[in-house]
């Protein structure tokens, strides 16, 4: 590895910080600005650091890139779905980056209608995001939205799909999200804060006429709230919903009514939070009220609403997380979780016996999938886990049977799920909670402490991070690897309390849990302080600052992707994108208990002098979601402050956000980038 090429150092301008009376001296601050032209040099000083540095793992990259790539299916499609009277299918073609939208009306031998050929439309652009494709009930108009930064701010377009047409209708700043009225000329939409990204807006549009004459339907004033537009599944109502991290609220309106008012479901009151699915004269309800932290059903009639009319359909659990419903003509599927893993459980409307779908594996990964067809006997689901490629299976109801519609393919002819071993293991947290880890790793391997293991986790906004298949990490596991994911508190993996134990002035459970696993990892031979590496994104970003900070002998190597890590700068700061909206997550700084709780642990606050691991640290220029200056003034400190001989790069994607490249093979290219990192510090060469 190469040692003697200069780091870039950024030049220093003193900042102070104050709140409470607390001043912090933020040297950095100014990498803040992205108009800068030194911004602009810092990061690709940093970039060209990366490059030089990596130079001799660039043959490994690609082939890494090709071997990863020759996996995948290149002209592969989804499993086609039925919604009213056509099939829509999503397919690759080979060689092509991005997907087509195409459906066939009655039958899947009529002839296919090319929705969109996104291989075409990305031409140009760098990165590409076609998103929110919502097509009218008389399957003539389409709205679809484009995103060509990767800053998530989308504008929303119409394609006439009898002329193939795109109308004059073209409306800027959306979030991408849009629905129809009944009457295929009205379209609802949500706009978005220019300055925080905030969808704070609901509008109404009527085709052919100008956009700046559209009616302002629903303004959300809540900062800490955000606005979507939807339709049940049935199609006779419309959907506002107004959501915090605590509380919801939606507002109804029959689809056939465009232009009447839409009327509040039930009012928002703080801590109630609540869904709605409508069936034959009446509105069943997910939700928490009455303190059912794993949520319960309920239901009332289509026209009294208000929760005082809410009657118990399945009660509050204790250890069963109800995480959702899908509702059919005859039937009521319930998406459970329980002792970490996901049930699917099946009700009959008509009092016959209600049954779950049995899963064998220890660890493994089911969820509903395009159910949109109310007037079927036919449940599509996915099941996939970590040694098992994914599936769609359509399961019919009422005799039980299955039928495997498709399983994902893994080219190259060397896959063999036998080959490997999943495994569901418990580590004990510092406070003694059992903390569960779902493993894979090749069948030959020997518990001997020499083997490389990555461990992931995200464990923040209730996100469970299910146990998955991936093509790509047998790159990793057939060259030795322990591949592990930490189902660590602050995640839901556990049920709702799982979550409400990783938040707020809880949040340090979740590093302290993603600790005791490195450490529970190492006591059981999986591998050891030399060959243990960690990875996580975002929130997961996070959770890597906190690691390196307090533990950071643990580990050889760091991935941190697009990582949030100058906490309370960004939390005080309420101009940036989705800091309103995360208060009930993290605490709001303002308020001195949860300003001191936060700078006890966040990434960029706590950096001191000592030895770091070698770091590996991932964004974008136009992440609207964490913003690029947080991992570049991360590193910028770090390399003043690191003791060691260790690796540090920052590596800048300069044309995409906070999701990466957009294309399929182009993100194949940065995971190629983290692999190679690990194996050049495990001197694995090929």
């Amino acid at each position: 590895m190469t040692k003697n090429i200069p780091a870039p150092i950024a030049k220093q301008i003193p900042t102070p910080l104050e709140k409470f009376e607390d001043i912090r001296i933020d040297n950095y601050f100014w990498l803040k600005d992205r108009e800068n032209p030194e911004v602009i040099e810092y990061l690709n000083q940093e970039n060209e650091y990366y490059q030089a540095m990596t130079a001799h793992t660039q043959d490994l990259q690609k082939d890494l890139f090709e071997e990863m790539k020759a996996r995948i299916k290149e002209d592969d499609q989804s499993v086609p779905y039925l919604y009213n009277g056509y099939y829509y299918i999503t397919r690759f073609e080979k060689g092509g980056d991005y997907p087509i939208y195409s459906r066939k009306k009655g039958s899947l031998s009529a002839k296919e209608e090319i929705l969109f050929d996104c291989n075409q439309l990305a031409k140009g652009h760098k990165y590409f995001q076609l998103s929110g494709l919502s097509i009218s009930i008389d399957n003539q108009m389409a709205a679809y939205a484009v995103d060509t930064v990767g800053r998530r701010v989308y504008t929303l377009h119409v394609k006439n799909l009898a002329t193939g047409a795109v109308l004059e209708d073209k409306i800027e700043n959306t979030t991408g999200n849009s629905t129809w009225a009944n009457d295929n000329k009205t379209l609802f939409y949500t706009n978005q804060d220019p300055k925080t990204l905030r969808s704070d807006k609901v509008l109404q549009h009527q085709l052919g006429t100008d956009t700046a004459t559209d009616t302002l339907v629903y303004f959300e004033q809540d900062e800490t709230f955000d606005v979507a537009v939807g339709k049940e599944k049935s199609q006779k109502y419309l959907l506002i919903s107004s959501s915090s991290t605590l509380t919801t609220e939606f507002r109804i309106l029959s689809a056939e009514d465009p232009n009447g008012k839409f009327q509040v479901f039930q009012k928002r009151v703080r801590g109630l939070e609540y869904s709605i699915s409508y069936y034959e004269g009446y509105f069943y309800i997910v939700t928490n009220k009455d303190k059912a932290t794993n949520f319960k059903l309920m239901k009332t009639p289509e026209n009294a609403t208000a929760k005082k009319n809410w009657q118990e359909v399945i009660p509050h659990r204790e250890d069963v997380l109800l995480e959702d419903i899908d509702i059919f003509r005859d039937f009521l599927v319930v998406s459970e979780r329980s002792n970490g893993l996901n049930h699917l459980r099946i009700l009959p409307w008509n009092g016959d016996p209600e049954y779950f779908l049995p899963f064998d594996s220890q660890t493994y990964t089911v969820y509903t999938t395009s159910n949109v067809d109310f007037d079927t006997d036919i449940l599509r689901y996915g099941y996939q886990s970590m040694a098992t490629p994914s599936s769609v299976i359509d399961f019919n109801m009422k005799t039980k049977q299955k039928e495997v519609k498709k399983e994902q393919e893994v080219l190259g002819g060397s896959f063999d799920k036998n080959n490997y071993i999943e495994e569901r293991i418990w580590a004990t947290a510092k406070d003694g909670t059992q903390i569960p880890i779902s493993m894979v790793y090749r069948k030959d391997l020997k518990k001997d402490g020499k083997n490389p293991l990555l461990l992931y986790a995200y464990g923040s906004y209730g996100h469970s991070m299910d146990p998955y298949f991936s093509s790509t990490r047998l790159s990793l596991l057939d060259r030795g690897f322990v591949y592990a994911i930490a189902h660590i508190r602050g995640g839901e993996d556990l049920g709702r309390p799982w979550y409400e134990a990783g938040k707020l002035a809880k949040k340090k459970n979740t590093f302290t849990d993603f600790v005791a696993c490195s450490k529970h990892l190492i006591d059981q031979k999986y591998t050891s302080a030399k060959h243990l590496y960690a990875e996580g994104g975002s929130a997961g970003g996070l959770l890597m600052g906190v690691i390196i900070n307090k533990a950071p002998k643990l580990y050889n190597g760091v991935i941190a992707q697009v990582p949030f890590v100058d906490v309370v700068t960004t939390m005080l700061d309420d101009s940036i994108p989705l800091t309103t909206g995360e208060y009930d997550e993290w605490g709001n700084p303002n308020l001195k208990k949860y300003y001191k709780y936060m700078k006890s642990y966040s990434p960029y606050d706590n950096l001191k002098e000592q030895k770091y691991p070698n770091i590996y640290v991932s964004t974008g220029l136009h992440d609207s979601q964490v913003q690029y200056w947080e991992p570049a003034k991360w590193v910028a400190k770090m390399r003043t402050l690191k003791k060691d001989t260790t690796v540090l790069y920052l590596d800048t994607n300069m044309d995409a956000g906070h999701g990466g490249a957009s294309g399929r093979f182009e993100s194949l290219k940065e995971l190629a980038k983290e692999f190679s990192f690990l194996l050049d510090l495990e001197k694995i060469k090929k």
